[in-house]
């Protein structure tokens, strides 16, 4: 009887050290969400979003094994207080209704250093697979004992998927906003306690 109790505490001590993951909350105050989108055919005009939250999830050999995050839409900034009027409105991502953008990870791939975090990316009621490519930058103690995690990573979406479909023509062809938006994510985060 006892060889078998001991027998299940190993099972179980095993089972939970191969279950070991440490979550990490985004620090939004130390994080970017930015994206660049083409103007006028030649012109890029690049913005932020600064109200979102997060965490990431780590194992015990560094390694990212899923993410997910919350951006408020409203808190959209490009530094012309009309456009992200325009951009909030229902021409594009019509922030009454749809409040909120969201990222949640389906499964994690490692390539050496990079890591490529596949995702199920909800914009203005849309849903589509995307796949975020980066690197997670390791981790540090702060001088005030909290242990801080570093992560990067980018992608690239048509807006058109997502119903961002507004658009105006140009006299010498072409249009006024391009389809493809580079997003980019760099995230300070803090190791839950």
């Amino acid at each position: 009887m006892y060889k078998r109790i001991i027998a299940i505490f190993v099972v179980l001590l095993f089972a939970a050290m191969s279950s070991y993951a440490a979550t990490y909350q985004v620090d939004a105050v130390h994080s970017q969400v930015h994206f660049t989108v083409p103007h006028l055919m030649f012109f890029k005009v690049r913005g932020e979003f600064t109200d979102y939250a997060g965490t990431v999830e780590v194992d015990e050999n560094q390694k990212i094994t899923a993410a997910v995050a919350t951006i408020k839409v409203a808190s959209i900034n490009t530094r012309e207080a009309k456009r992200d009027a325009h951009l909030r409105s229902a021409d594009f991502f019509d922030a009454d209704n749809h409040p909120e953008m969201k990222f949640s990870s389906t499964r994690v791939e490692y390539k050496g250093d990079e890591v490529t975090v596949h995702g199920k990316l909800t914009i203005r009621g849309v849903t589509r697979d995307v796949a975020l490519k980066g690197r997670y930058l390791g981790q540090n103690t702060d001088p005030w004992g909290n242990v801080r995690a570093g992560f990067e990573a980018s992608t690239k979406i048509n807006r058109q998927d997502y119903g961002l479909t507004w658009n105006k023509a140009l006299e010498t062809g072409g249009v006024v906003v391009g389809d493809e938006v580079e997003i980019g994510v760099e995230v300070e985060a803090i190791l839950k306690k």
